[in-house]
């Protein structure tokens, strides 16, 4: 990799920080590339580092010395250094691209609520809104590190008490007739977890699939403008 310049001055740091051996190794990082690494991705670390120094202090420009990184960790190649930092330390990020995480996988969040989850009074999703409404009444937190699947269960234990929702998903039985049964494959797909699919000698397809709840009503519209409403559907449960 080609030795990457560094300015002091104009860039707002992103660093992956360990201290080790009563010293302090920082590192300028691009945190997306460093959080995946983090969380097990095949990462390459040159592509991770921003340059390749190893430094007592990024923001003041100042080195490591060669003797620590030797004593330390048994060499003074960079690279090698940067992965033990980025493995055994902390990624310390910027405020700016905190709020951004955070508003990514708010909406990520807000979108699988939507998605997987319904009002048990009606058994239709909450609109995205207001559940975005709720989990900001809920002053919920959150967490730039977590992924956002990791988090769907907190945030619905919080706004549970400010709107009635559920997590649901309907394991449903679809029968297609020959024509449509090509051309509606894809989406029956597309919607569910496909548990089981059977083309039938008439060229018919009977297919079980598991539907989130929250995309229940979107299925049957889609399935219906797709068949001219010649279909035919069987809850077989809910879970």
């Amino acid at each position: 990799m080609d030795r990457k310049t560094f300015d002091h001055e104009r860039i707002t740091f992103n660093l992956a920080r360990l201290r080790k051996g009563g010293k302090t190794f920082e590192i300028a990082i691009d945190p997306d590339l460093a959080i995946s690494y983090k969380h097990g991705a095949d990462v390459d670390i040159s592509e991770i580092v921003k340059s390749e120094h190893i430094f007592s202090d990024v923001k003041k420009g100042e080195l490591a010395s060669e003797t620590d990184l030797r004593n330390i960790f048994g060499t003074e190649k960079p690279l090698e250094v940067a992965e033990i930092i980025i493995k055994e330390g902390e990624i310390q990020l910027t405020a700016e691209y905190r709020k951004k995480v955070r508003e990514e996988k708010l909406n990520k969040i807000i979108y699988l609520i939507h998605r997987n989850a319904v009002d048990p009074k009606t058994n239709l999703p909450h609109p995205p809104d207001r559940i975005q409404s709720a989990i900001k009444e809920a002053k919920v937190r959150i967490d730039e590190f977590k992924k956002a699947e990791d988090q769907v269960q907190d945030v619905l234990k919080n706004i549970r008490e400010i709107i009635p929702i559920k997590l649901e998903v309907k394991k449903l039985q679809v029968v297609i007739p020959a024509e449509y049964a090509a051309k509606s494959y894809s989406t029956v797909k597309r919607f569910g977890k496909m548990l089981k699919e059977q083309w039938n000698n008439d060229g018919s397809l009977t297919a079980v699939i598991e539907v989130p709840g929250g995309m229940e009503s979107n299925f049957y519209d889609k399935l219906n403008s797709l068949t001219h409403g010649n279909n035919e559907v069987k809850v077989l449960n809910t879970m």
